[in-house]
Protein backbone atom coordinates (compact mmCIF):
# COMPACT_ATOMS: atom_id res chain seq x y z
CA UNK A 1 0.00 0.00 0.00
CA UNK A 2 1.19 3.51 -1.36
CA UNK A 3 2.90 5.50 1.67
CA UNK A 4 0.07 8.09 3.48
CA UNK A 5 2.03 11.13 5.96
CA UNK A 6 -0.21 13.17 7.66
CA UNK A 7 0.84 16.24 9.41
CA UNK A 8 -0.71 19.22 11.44
CA UNK A 9 -0.10 22.48 10.33
CA UNK A 10 0.80 25.20 13.37
CA UNK A 11 -0.62 28.29 12.05
CA UNK A 12 -3.94 30.03 11.37
CA UNK A 13 -6.40 29.18 8.10
CA UNK A 14 -5.60 31.18 5.44
CA UNK A 15 -8.91 33.02 5.73
CA UNK A 16 -8.11 34.03 9.26
CA UNK A 17 -4.18 35.65 8.36
CA UNK A 18 -4.11 39.20 7.57
CA UNK A 19 -3.29 39.34 3.90
CA UNK A 20 -4.17 37.30 1.08
CA UNK A 21 -3.85 37.12 -2.79
CA UNK A 22 -6.11 35.09 -5.25
CA UNK A 23 -7.04 35.86 -9.46
CA UNK A 24 -9.87 34.42 -11.52
CA UNK A 25 -8.78 34.31 -15.13
CA UNK A 26 -12.06 33.88 -17.39
CA UNK A 27 -13.64 32.00 -19.84
CA UNK A 28 -12.07 34.37 -22.66
CA UNK A 29 -8.53 35.36 -21.51
CA UNK A 30 -6.27 33.85 -23.78
CA UNK A 31 -4.76 31.59 -21.32
CA UNK A 32 -7.87 29.96 -20.21
CA UNK A 33 -9.03 29.49 -23.99
CA UNK A 34 -5.64 27.56 -24.70
CA UNK A 35 -6.34 25.32 -21.89
CA UNK A 36 -10.21 24.66 -23.24
CA UNK A 37 -8.51 23.99 -26.68
CA UNK A 38 -6.15 21.61 -25.15
CA UNK A 39 -8.49 19.44 -23.42
CA UNK A 40 -10.97 19.72 -25.93
CA UNK A 41 -8.71 18.24 -28.30
CA UNK A 42 -7.87 15.84 -25.79
CA UNK A 43 -12.01 14.91 -25.62
CA UNK A 44 -12.41 14.93 -29.31
CA UNK A 45 -9.10 12.29 -29.33
CA UNK A 46 -10.94 10.02 -26.53
CA UNK A 47 -14.04 9.95 -28.27
CA UNK A 48 -12.64 9.20 -31.65
CA UNK A 49 -9.90 6.45 -30.41
CA UNK A 50 -12.99 4.99 -28.18
CA UNK A 51 -16.07 4.93 -31.14
CA UNK A 52 -13.53 3.64 -34.17
CA UNK A 53 -10.84 1.48 -31.96
CA UNK A 54 -12.38 0.27 -28.70
CA UNK A 55 -9.93 2.29 -26.43
CA UNK A 56 -8.25 5.22 -25.45
CA UNK A 57 -5.06 5.80 -26.58
CA UNK A 58 -1.69 7.67 -25.60
CA UNK A 59 -2.00 11.48 -26.17
CA UNK A 60 -0.81 14.08 -24.03
CA UNK A 61 -1.86 17.65 -26.09
CA UNK A 62 -0.98 20.02 -23.63
CA UNK A 63 0.92 23.08 -25.39
CA UNK A 64 -1.19 25.31 -27.05
CA UNK A 65 -0.23 28.38 -27.93
CA UNK A 66 -2.28 31.75 -28.41
CA UNK A 67 -0.70 34.42 -30.54
CA UNK A 68 -2.65 37.46 -30.12
CA UNK A 69 -3.31 39.55 -33.69
CA UNK A 70 -3.73 42.87 -34.00
CA UNK A 71 -7.10 45.61 -34.40
CA UNK A 72 -8.59 48.49 -33.97
CA UNK A 73 -11.26 48.88 -32.35
CA UNK A 74 -13.10 52.23 -32.33
CA UNK A 75 -16.32 53.25 -30.73
CA UNK A 76 -19.77 51.99 -32.40
CA UNK A 77 -17.12 49.60 -34.47
CA UNK A 78 -13.61 48.76 -35.47
CA UNK A 79 -12.06 45.98 -37.27
CA UNK A 80 -9.31 42.88 -37.05
CA UNK A 81 -6.60 43.32 -39.20
CA UNK A 82 -4.53 40.54 -38.26
CA UNK A 83 -5.79 37.13 -37.33
CA UNK A 84 -5.38 35.21 -33.97
CA UNK A 85 -2.98 32.81 -34.38
CA UNK A 86 -3.31 29.35 -32.59
CA UNK A 87 -1.35 26.42 -32.27
CA UNK A 88 -1.95 22.80 -31.25
CA UNK A 89 1.24 20.55 -30.16
CA UNK A 90 1.84 18.03 -28.49
CA UNK A 91 1.37 13.98 -29.29
CA UNK A 92 -1.00 11.52 -29.85
CA UNK A 93 -1.26 7.81 -31.90
CA UNK A 94 -2.24 9.39 -35.24
CA UNK A 95 -2.58 5.90 -36.86
CA UNK A 96 -3.93 2.47 -35.88
CA UNK A 97 -3.27 -0.76 -37.15
CA UNK A 98 -6.34 -2.79 -37.47
CA UNK A 99 -7.16 -6.32 -38.26
CA UNK A 100 -4.62 -5.77 -41.51
CA UNK A 101 -5.03 -1.98 -42.24
CA UNK A 102 -3.19 1.02 -41.12
CA UNK A 103 -6.05 3.72 -39.86
CA UNK A 104 -5.06 6.85 -39.83
CA UNK A 105 -6.22 9.15 -37.25
CA UNK A 106 -7.69 12.61 -38.89
CA UNK A 107 -6.09 14.77 -36.50
CA UNK A 108 -6.28 17.87 -38.31
CA UNK A 109 -10.45 17.60 -38.60
CA UNK A 110 -10.34 16.96 -34.95
CA UNK A 111 -8.10 19.69 -33.88
CA UNK A 112 -10.00 22.03 -36.26
CA UNK A 113 -13.57 21.23 -34.94
CA UNK A 114 -13.06 21.67 -31.40
CA UNK A 115 -11.22 24.36 -31.70
CA UNK A 116 -13.89 26.33 -34.11
CA UNK A 117 -16.57 24.55 -31.72
CA UNK A 118 -15.60 26.12 -28.51
CA UNK A 119 -15.15 29.49 -30.31
CA UNK A 120 -18.25 29.71 -31.59
CA UNK A 121 -19.95 28.05 -28.13
CA UNK A 122 -17.86 30.91 -26.11
CA UNK A 123 -17.55 34.39 -28.13
CA UNK A 124 -20.56 36.35 -29.25
CA UNK A 125 -18.35 38.30 -31.78
CA UNK A 126 -15.34 36.26 -32.68
CA UNK A 127 -15.89 34.54 -36.13
CA UNK A 128 -13.51 31.37 -36.16
CA UNK A 129 -13.79 31.22 -39.54
CA UNK A 130 -12.01 34.86 -40.10
CA UNK A 131 -10.59 35.87 -37.26
CA UNK A 132 -8.15 32.89 -36.20
CA UNK A 133 -6.07 31.03 -37.75
CA UNK A 134 -5.61 27.12 -36.59
CA UNK A 135 -2.64 25.11 -36.85
CA UNK A 136 -1.13 21.96 -35.02
CA UNK A 137 1.98 19.97 -34.72
CA UNK A 138 0.94 16.98 -33.25
CA UNK A 139 3.24 14.03 -33.38
CA UNK A 140 3.86 10.12 -32.61
CA UNK A 141 4.72 9.57 -29.00
CA UNK A 142 7.90 8.78 -27.65
CA UNK A 143 8.10 5.28 -27.54
CA UNK A 144 8.94 4.12 -24.10
CA UNK A 145 5.57 6.19 -22.96
CA UNK A 146 3.78 4.60 -25.09
CA UNK A 147 4.45 1.13 -24.03
CA UNK A 148 4.08 2.26 -20.61
CA UNK A 149 0.41 3.67 -22.20
CA UNK A 150 -0.11 0.38 -23.54
CA UNK A 151 1.15 -1.70 -20.82
CA UNK A 152 -0.72 -4.81 -20.03
CA UNK A 153 -2.20 -4.71 -16.83
CA UNK A 154 -5.41 -3.68 -15.05
CA UNK A 155 -4.28 -0.63 -13.74
CA UNK A 156 -2.52 2.11 -15.47
CA UNK A 157 0.89 3.02 -15.02
CA UNK A 158 2.24 6.44 -14.23
CA UNK A 159 2.72 7.92 -17.55
CA UNK A 160 5.02 10.75 -15.41
CA UNK A 161 6.70 11.22 -12.46
CA UNK A 162 4.56 14.33 -11.08
CA UNK A 163 2.22 15.24 -8.42
CA UNK A 164 -1.60 16.91 -8.05
CA UNK A 165 -2.03 19.09 -5.09
CA UNK A 166 -5.64 19.91 -3.56
CA UNK A 167 -6.99 21.89 -0.76
CA UNK A 168 -10.32 22.86 1.12
CA UNK A 169 -12.46 24.49 1.59
CA UNK A 170 -11.78 27.60 -0.08
CA UNK A 171 -11.82 31.09 1.53
CA UNK A 172 -14.51 33.99 1.43
CA UNK A 173 -12.61 35.88 -0.80
CA UNK A 174 -11.37 32.70 -3.26
CA UNK A 175 -15.02 32.12 -3.36
CA UNK A 176 -15.70 35.89 -4.58
CA UNK A 177 -12.95 36.19 -6.92
CA UNK A 178 -14.37 32.51 -8.75
CA UNK A 179 -17.85 33.75 -8.44
CA UNK A 180 -17.48 36.94 -9.58
CA UNK A 181 -15.98 36.31 -12.74
CA UNK A 182 -18.73 33.64 -13.75
CA UNK A 183 -21.52 36.22 -12.32
CA UNK A 184 -20.26 38.66 -15.29
CA UNK A 185 -19.75 36.30 -17.59
CA UNK A 186 -22.91 34.80 -16.96
CA UNK A 187 -25.83 34.58 -19.79
CA UNK A 188 -27.96 37.09 -17.12
CA UNK A 189 -25.70 39.52 -17.22
CA UNK A 190 -24.68 39.39 -20.78
CA UNK A 191 -28.30 40.13 -21.65
CA UNK A 192 -28.32 43.17 -19.14
CA UNK A 193 -25.13 44.51 -20.58
CA UNK A 194 -24.08 42.74 -23.70
CA UNK A 195 -20.69 45.51 -23.66
CA UNK A 196 -19.01 42.74 -21.22
CA UNK A 197 -16.90 40.72 -23.62
CA UNK A 198 -15.91 37.24 -22.08
CA UNK A 199 -12.45 38.19 -21.23
CA UNK A 200 -12.69 38.77 -17.77
CA UNK A 201 -9.70 38.93 -15.42
CA UNK A 202 -10.59 38.94 -11.43
CA UNK A 203 -7.83 39.95 -9.01
CA UNK A 204 -8.54 39.75 -5.54
CA UNK A 205 -6.67 41.39 -2.33
CA UNK A 206 -7.58 40.81 1.17
CA UNK A 207 -6.56 43.01 3.71
CA UNK A 208 -8.06 41.50 6.90
CA UNK A 209 -11.37 42.38 6.17
CA UNK A 210 -11.58 44.37 3.07
CA UNK A 211 -10.98 42.89 -0.20
CA UNK A 212 -10.31 45.23 -3.24
CA UNK A 213 -11.22 43.14 -6.56
CA UNK A 214 -9.29 44.94 -9.48
CA UNK A 215 -11.51 43.16 -12.57
CA UNK A 216 -10.31 43.56 -16.36
CA UNK A 217 -12.80 43.80 -18.67
CA UNK A 218 -12.49 43.35 -22.28
CA UNK A 219 -15.46 45.90 -23.62
CA UNK A 220 -17.31 45.48 -27.29
CA UNK A 221 -16.25 48.13 -29.26
CA UNK A 222 -18.78 48.27 -31.34
CA UNK A 223 -21.82 48.36 -28.55
CA UNK A 224 -20.36 51.13 -27.03
CA UNK A 225 -21.15 54.60 -29.13
CA UNK A 226 -18.83 57.30 -26.92
CA UNK A 227 -16.87 57.53 -23.76
CA UNK A 228 -19.39 58.74 -21.72
CA UNK A 229 -21.23 54.97 -22.57
CA UNK A 230 -18.49 53.20 -22.05
CA UNK A 231 -17.69 55.15 -18.49
CA UNK A 232 -21.62 54.15 -17.39
CA UNK A 233 -21.13 50.53 -18.14
CA UNK A 234 -18.08 50.38 -15.55
CA UNK A 235 -20.19 52.21 -13.11
CA UNK A 236 -23.03 49.33 -13.54
CA UNK A 237 -20.58 46.42 -13.71
CA UNK A 238 -19.01 48.18 -10.36
CA UNK A 239 -22.68 48.44 -8.68
CA UNK A 240 -23.45 44.82 -9.69
CA UNK A 241 -20.91 43.46 -8.00
CA UNK A 242 -21.05 44.82 -5.06
CA UNK A 243 -24.59 43.88 -5.24
CA UNK A 244 -23.79 40.31 -5.83
CA UNK A 245 -20.89 39.53 -3.66
CA UNK A 246 -22.63 41.40 -0.40
CA UNK A 247 -25.83 39.11 -0.66
CA UNK A 248 -22.87 36.01 0.38
CA UNK A 249 -20.27 38.29 1.81
CA UNK A 250 -19.55 40.09 4.80
CA UNK A 251 -16.28 41.46 3.90
CA UNK A 252 -15.71 45.16 2.84
CA UNK A 253 -15.65 45.72 -0.89
CA UNK A 254 -13.72 48.03 -3.33
CA UNK A 255 -14.34 47.22 -6.57
CA UNK A 256 -12.05 48.82 -9.45
CA UNK A 257 -12.83 48.00 -13.45
CA UNK A 258 -10.26 48.53 -16.38
CA UNK A 259 -7.80 50.63 -14.00
CA UNK A 260 -5.73 51.20 -16.86
CA UNK A 261 -7.61 53.35 -18.23
CA UNK A 262 -7.42 56.71 -18.97
CA UNK A 263 -10.05 58.46 -20.14
CA UNK A 264 -8.07 62.18 -20.56
CA UNK A 265 -5.91 60.77 -22.54
CA UNK A 266 -8.22 58.57 -24.93
CA UNK A 267 -7.23 55.06 -23.39
CA UNK A 268 -9.81 52.76 -23.25
CA UNK A 269 -10.22 48.54 -22.65
CA UNK A 270 -12.23 48.52 -25.87
CA UNK A 271 -11.79 44.96 -27.85
CA UNK A 272 -13.73 44.08 -31.29
CA UNK A 273 -14.43 40.67 -30.08
CA UNK A 274 -14.46 40.39 -26.34
CA UNK A 275 -10.86 39.29 -25.75
CA UNK A 276 -7.77 40.51 -25.53
CA UNK A 277 -6.59 37.84 -27.79
CA UNK A 278 -7.16 39.89 -31.19
CA UNK A 279 -4.80 42.67 -30.15
CA UNK A 280 -1.31 41.44 -28.69
CA UNK A 281 -2.79 39.25 -25.38
CA UNK A 282 -1.04 35.77 -25.90
CA UNK A 283 -2.04 32.79 -24.18
CA UNK A 284 -0.68 28.90 -23.59
CA UNK A 285 -1.99 25.71 -21.69
CA UNK A 286 -1.56 25.60 -17.81
CA UNK A 287 -0.24 29.58 -17.23
CA UNK A 288 -4.32 29.78 -16.50
CA UNK A 289 -6.44 28.72 -13.41
CA UNK A 290 -5.95 25.69 -11.70
CA UNK A 291 -7.86 22.07 -10.97
CA UNK A 292 -10.10 24.52 -8.50
CA UNK A 293 -10.57 27.42 -10.94
CA UNK A 294 -8.47 29.62 -9.41
CA UNK A 295 -5.01 30.94 -9.43
CA UNK A 296 -4.05 31.29 -5.30
CA UNK A 297 -0.18 32.42 -4.55
CA UNK A 298 -0.98 31.87 -0.60
CA UNK A 299 -1.74 27.92 -0.92
CA UNK A 300 0.68 25.34 -2.13
CA UNK A 301 -0.09 24.72 -6.31
CA UNK A 302 0.21 22.53 -8.94
CA UNK A 303 2.51 24.31 -11.86
CA UNK A 304 1.07 21.22 -14.05
CA UNK A 305 -0.97 21.97 -17.23
CA UNK A 306 -4.02 19.19 -16.29
CA UNK A 307 -5.36 20.30 -19.42
CA UNK A 308 -4.81 18.10 -23.04
CA UNK A 309 -3.16 15.61 -21.19
CA UNK A 310 -4.63 12.08 -21.60
CA UNK A 311 -6.97 11.10 -18.76
CA UNK A 312 -5.62 7.56 -18.63
CA UNK A 313 -2.76 7.57 -16.93
CA UNK A 314 -0.94 10.84 -16.65
CA UNK A 315 -0.52 11.42 -13.39
CA UNK A 316 0.00 15.61 -13.95
CA UNK A 317 -4.00 15.18 -14.56
CA UNK A 318 -5.37 12.43 -12.68
CA UNK A 319 -3.32 13.24 -9.67
CA UNK A 320 -4.91 17.00 -9.44
CA UNK A 321 -8.50 15.66 -9.58
CA UNK A 322 -7.76 13.30 -7.43
CA UNK A 323 -6.41 15.39 -4.79
CA UNK A 324 -8.97 17.84 -4.92
CA UNK A 325 -11.34 15.05 -4.37
CA UNK A 326 -9.44 13.61 -1.57
CA UNK A 327 -9.10 17.44 0.27
CA UNK A 328 -13.15 18.11 -0.69
CA UNK A 329 -14.21 14.88 1.28
CA UNK A 330 -11.92 15.17 4.03
CA UNK A 331 -12.87 18.77 4.72
CA UNK A 332 -16.85 17.60 4.46
CA UNK A 333 -16.79 13.85 6.14
CA UNK A 334 -14.30 14.37 8.64
CA UNK A 335 -14.78 16.26 11.81
CA UNK A 336 -12.49 18.86 13.47
CA UNK A 337 -10.82 20.02 10.37
CA UNK A 338 -10.34 23.45 9.00
CA UNK A 339 -7.74 23.04 6.42
CA UNK A 340 -6.63 20.38 4.55
CA UNK A 341 -3.99 20.03 2.27
CA UNK A 342 -3.13 17.33 0.40
CA UNK A 343 -0.57 16.11 -2.20
CA UNK A 344 0.25 12.74 -4.36
CA UNK A 345 3.59 12.25 -5.95
CA UNK A 346 3.94 9.86 -8.28
CA UNK A 347 7.06 7.67 -9.73
CA UNK A 348 6.66 7.20 -13.46
CA UNK A 349 5.91 3.56 -14.27
CA UNK A 350 4.25 2.52 -10.45
CA UNK A 351 0.26 1.48 -10.95
CA UNK A 352 -1.69 4.65 -10.59
CA UNK A 353 -3.37 3.62 -7.00
CA UNK A 354 0.46 3.40 -5.63
CA UNK A 355 1.65 6.95 -5.71
CA UNK A 356 5.46 7.19 -4.45
CA UNK A 357 3.41 8.90 -1.51
CA UNK A 358 0.42 10.85 -0.17
CA UNK A 359 1.23 13.84 2.10
CA UNK A 360 -2.00 15.39 4.01
CA UNK A 361 -1.68 18.43 5.91
CA UNK A 362 -3.93 19.53 8.43
CA UNK A 363 -5.37 22.67 10.30
CA UNK A 364 -7.32 21.11 13.10
CA UNK A 365 -9.85 22.71 15.37
CA UNK A 366 -9.44 23.52 18.65
CA UNK A 367 -9.18 19.76 20.50
CA UNK A 368 -8.50 17.43 17.56
CA UNK A 369 -5.04 15.97 16.97
CA UNK A 370 -3.91 13.78 14.17
CA UNK A 371 -4.84 11.02 16.27
CA UNK A 372 -8.22 11.77 16.23
CA UNK A 373 -8.78 11.96 12.48
CA UNK A 374 -6.32 9.80 11.07
CA UNK A 375 -7.97 6.35 10.62
CA UNK A 376 -10.71 8.14 8.81
CA UNK A 377 -8.35 10.14 6.37
CA UNK A 378 -6.41 7.84 5.23
CA UNK A 379 -9.63 6.10 4.89
CA UNK A 380 -10.44 8.40 1.89
CA UNK A 381 -7.42 8.19 0.50
CA UNK A 382 -7.73 4.52 0.20
CA UNK A 383 -10.82 4.51 -1.24
CA UNK A 384 -9.92 7.30 -3.58
CA UNK A 385 -6.85 5.15 -4.85
CA UNK A 386 -8.86 2.30 -5.11
CA UNK A 387 -11.20 4.04 -7.35
CA UNK A 388 -8.38 5.82 -8.84
CA UNK A 389 -9.02 4.90 -12.52
CA UNK A 390 -12.95 6.30 -12.28
CA UNK A 391 -11.46 9.45 -12.54
CA UNK A 392 -10.97 8.84 -16.13
CA UNK A 393 -14.60 8.46 -16.89
CA UNK A 394 -15.37 11.86 -14.67
CA UNK A 395 -12.92 13.74 -16.79
CA UNK A 396 -14.76 12.48 -19.78
CA UNK A 397 -18.02 13.26 -18.65
CA UNK A 398 -16.70 16.80 -17.73
CA UNK A 399 -18.11 15.90 -13.74
CA UNK A 400 -14.92 17.88 -12.85
CA UNK A 401 -13.16 21.11 -13.81
CA UNK A 402 -9.69 21.61 -14.82
CA UNK A 403 -9.01 25.29 -14.96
Amino acid sequence: MAKIILEKLSRKPLGAQSIEIVERKGRGHPDYVADAISEGLSLALCKYYREHFGAIYHHNVDKTLIVGGKSNPIFSGGEILEPIYIILAGRAVTQVKKGRDLIQVPIGNLVIRSVKGFLKENFRFLNPDEDVIVDYKIKQGSGDLVNIFNYKSNMPRANDTSFGVGFAPLTPTEKIALETEQYLNSEAVKKELPEIGEDIKVMALREKNNVKLTISVAMVSSLIPDASHYLNVKEEICRKVVEFVSKTSDLNLDVKVNAGDRPKKGTFYLTVTGTSAEQGDDGSTGRGNRINGLITPCRPMSLEAAAGKNPVNHVGKIYNVMAQSVADRVRTEVKGIEEVYVKILSQIGRPINEPFMSGIQLVLEKGYTVGNVSSEIKAVIREELTNVTQVTEKILSGEVTLY
